[in-house]
């Protein structure tokens, strides 16, 4: 009885650490310390008892990662873990390229990079191969994607 109960309180004990220590070897272990507890309890105690303390088994670990989803999230551990930063607008669209001329800085076939008031930039063309050191016209800005042709 003892083993099973000592089989069992490790391995939750392990599970409960696996959410604070790297590595998934805590996890692991638990997980076997929760089997061997669980095949040790049918092994002692027969099929009936090992079936109780199976499902014993499983609703704690429903309960307890139900519980941990709701509470680990805002508890002061979960501020070493958990990134509070918020994702700012990054800049990909630069609608002021639009209908800016530079020049070719490498082949572009079709993309490349050009050189646009003073800055390299990479560019695409309209399916065209552009040669470098040819002047370019900026005709469309979508999104990340800067497309230039020929002046």
């Amino acid at each position: 009885m003892e083993v099973v109960i000592t089989l069992l309180a490790v391995g939750a004990l392990l599970m409960l650490a696996e959410t604070i220590l790297p590595g998934m070897v805590a996890g692991i272990v638990g997980c076997c310390c929760l089997l061997a507890g669980v095949t040790e309890g049918y092994i002692q105690f027969g099929p009936r008892a090992g079936n109780l303390i199976l499902m014993g088994v499983l609703l704690g670990l429903i309960i307890g990662f139900c519980l941990w989803l709701k509470y680990f999230p805002d508890s002061y551990i979960a501020k070493f873990f958990v990134s509070r930063r918020v994702v700012v607008e990054i800049g990909t669209d630069r609608p002021e390229l639009l209908h800016q001329t530079g020049t070719a800085f490498t082949q572009l076939r079709p993309a490349g990079t050009a050189v646009i008031n003073g800055k390299r930039v990479d560019v695409v063309t309209e399916g065209q191969l552009i040669e470098k050191g040819t002047p370019i016209k900026v005709v469309a800005v979508e999104g990340m994607r800067i497309v230039v042709r020929t002046v």
